[in-house]
């Protein structure tokens, strides 16, 4: 019998497969990145409506090593100050990090967050199992990414020729008030800066009940854009 999990996969996988739309023309496959230690990237953060949250974001390369790739991400804004830490086994390739907001989550497998090379028309999806530091429990995920073509993407830091990429993603499935979370992100990665230079991530959610009275809440609107970028010393 396929249980409860699995079925979510599969049908959100199915969903995904036969709508998703990645806009962007056809071009080569984008390589991943050669970090060094001071790299760093800056970007403008805001999420929220008539009121939103406003932060500066900075993702810096602080270690290379047996451990990983090991970078420290800062917000500060009026409202927001958080330091954490993401570890990377390989560019792409997390085994602790976040993938919502600023929290912290420890994968039992690793999140595959990007396939490189990146190449145009490329999917994957995940079940993924981790453990969320912040709700010190486990919070396991599935997830969906579509790659889709190249863009000329403008950001504060100047225009980039970018790979598009779309990825859908569950949240929360064991939680005992909420249908699971729905991820809606878009993500431009620019060869040129070594990370991504634009995301939008928008995410909603249903509480248990009634099924026809049920009212969809937000509880994500994000957008990301690239400032300014340094890279380390070779």
């Amino acid at each position: 019998m396929m249980n409860r999990r699995a079925f979510l996969l599969a049908t959100s996988a199915t969903a995904v497969a036969g709508c998703v739309s990645v806009g962007g023309t056809s071009g080569e496959p984008v390589p991943a990145p050669v970090y060094r230690v001071g790299d760093r990237w800056v970007y403008s953060g805001k999420d929220g409506y008539r009121l939103p949250l406003l932060w500066d974001e900075t993702h810096e390369v602080v270690g290379i090593g047996a451990e990983g790739i090991v970078f420290r991400i800062t917000q500060q804004g009026p409202q927001v100050d958080t330091v954490r830490t993401e570890r990377l086994v390989a560019p792409g390739i997390v085994a602790a990090g976040a993938v919502f907001d600023a929290e912290t989550r420890v994968f039992r497998t690793a999140l595959r967050r990007y396939e490189f090379p990146l190449t145009p028309g490329a999917s994957w999806r995940q079940t993924v199992d981790n453990y969320h530091e912040s709700l010190r429990q486990d919070d396991p995920l599935l997830r969906y990414v579509k790659v889709g073509g190249r863009e000329t993407i403008a950001t504060p830091a100047g225009s980039f020729d970018a790979i598009v990429m779309r990825v859908f993603m569950q949240l929360n499935l064991d939680d005992p008030f909420k249908y699971p979370t729905q991820c809606n992100y878009e993500i431009w990665w620019a060869p040129a800066a070594g990370a991504t230079v634009r995301e939008t991530k928008y995410a909603t959610y249903r509480e248990r009940g009634d099924m026809g009275s049920a009212v969809e809440f937000r509880s994500q609107n994000t957008v990301l854009e690239l400032v300014s970028y340094t890279r380390g010393a070779a």
